[in-house]
């Protein structure tokens, strides 16, 4: 069965309250289960909490005079999303991103962060409540990256995708934008051996592909994480891996937020490309479910609807971008700014 005939079972399951739907074998269960135990006996432990980065970026865009106002972006999701294995806020995926959205901009922004280490999907729920039930403003823009632990944990994928889909959906009709990283390749984790990474990809990837088919309906966009890593950890494993041996690096992070910062500029308007396709990158326009399937093989690319079933596949060019800056509470510290990176897709 393709890959996008798939992730259209899954995320049709979601949408009509199905059951969790099997992608692997019942004869491999056994010596995959033996696997994941395994891997999880190689991979370090006992990480500290990640730091928080909470605050205001881009501080030198606001004051007397200068309207509008902060834009507020929400991170929700796991340990990625989190930023667990850095030592330092700056470091975390979430700090990056609000520097990257403030330089673009040109606008002061508003980081809250409510990612939990460890979430599954079935956390989302909560997440949300926790940034729209206050007094404050609902985010303008939202980024969640979710869906590593609900495969490692077997929870259903239609599950998965179903409160994926909830989240997203409060957090639309709360007026926010929304972009979702969607589930990495698990199958390029160097501590994850055969055939547990031969499984592992496969139902990564058929995720990633039903989460895009789910949040594009409801007018997100998404990006792929993929595989975006596994070149860059197979070749430097001592700068991109944190101390666990599992999650990234500052490094790694690095490499993630800037595959996220061109889509999330994108859904407040403010990235400099437009939504025109690029045919020398591949782009093109695509019914929903074979974009899918095609962006969760292939990191960084992008996912957003066009009108009924059809989506554009974009491969937004990643620049850095200069200013770096921390919230008002942590100015001891120092910037690492964003420097180049190459073109998405290439």
């Amino acid at each position: 069965m393709s890959r996008a005939r798939t992730a259209r079972r899954i995320a049709a399951g979601a949408a009509y309250g199905g059951g969790g739907l099997g992608l692997v074998g019942v004869a491999t269960v056994g010596l995959v289960l033996a696997e994941v135990q395994f891997a999880k006996r190689t991979v370090g432990t006992g990480l500290p909490d990640p730091p928080r980065a909470d605050g205001l970026y881009g501080s030198e865009f606001a004051g007397p005079g200068q309207s509008p106002g902060p834009l507020r972006l929400g991170m929700l999701g796991d340990s990625t999303a989190a930023g667990l294995g850095v030592r330092r806020a700056r470091q975390t995926p979430a700090a990056l991103l609000a520097s990257g959205l403030a330089a673009v901009a040109e606008r002061p922004v508003e980081l809250r962060n409510v990612a939990l280490s460890g979430a599954m999907s079935d956390d989302l729920d909560r997440q949300v409540a926790v940034l729209l039930d206050t007094d404050a403003p609902a985010p303008d823009v939202c980024v969640i990256m979710i869906g590593a632990n609900d495969v490692t944990r077997r929870m259903p994928p239609t599950q998965s995708v179903r409160l994926l889909t909830a989240a997203v959906r409060r957090l639309r009709l709360a007026g926010a934008e929304v972009v979702v990283g969607t589930c990495p390749d698990l199958g390029t984790i160097e501590p994850v051996y055969q055939p547990l990474r031969w499984v592992a990809r496969r139902v990564s990837r058929q995720l990633a592909a039903a989460q895009t088919i789910g949040v594009v309906a409801l007018g997100a966009r998404t990006v792929s994480m993929g595989d975006l890593l596994g070149p860059e950890f197979a070749a430097n494993p001592r700068e991109m891996f944190g101390p666990d041996s599992y999650h990234p690096s500052a490094e790694g992070y690095a490499t993630a937020a800037m595959a996220v910062l061109p889509t999330l500029c994108a859904a407040l308007g403010v990235w400099p490309e437009s939504d025109r396709l690029d045919v020398s990158r591949d782009e093109d326009m695509l019914p929903v479910a074979k974009a899918a399937s095609a962006a969760a093989g292939e990191a960084g690319t992008e996912v957003t609807a066009v009108r009924g079933p059809w989506v554009l596949l974009k491969h937004r060019r990643r620049r850095r971008v200069a200013g770096e800056e921390l919230p008002e509470h942590r100015r001891g510290e120092k910037g690492a700014g964003l420097a180049d990176t190459r073109t998405a897709g290439q």
